[in-house]
């Protein structure tokens, strides 16, 4: 999957780029996406969230897991 969130579905843009003497050139607006380890329903889940979706808390981060040493 590319550059996706799964939360909100913010995907890249596409526009112009337009200089001082008015020459346009095609251009890509990137949304900021993270790769987080996400609880959903009970399970850990590596899921493609923006930035924004993290900051709101649409999105709830998983524990990570520690192993105890005996």
């Amino acid at each position: 999957m590319g550059k996706v969130c799964e939360i909100c579905g913010k995907r890249s843009k596409t526009g112009n780029s337009k200089s001082h003497s008015n020459v346009k050139t095609r251009r890509v607006w990137k949304p900021n996406i993270q790769t987080i380890l996400a609880d959903i329903e009970g399970k850990r889940r590596r899921i493609n969230v923006c930035t924004k979706c993290l900051k709101a808390g649409k999105v709830k981060k998983a524990t990570p897991i520690v192993a105890e040493k005996i």
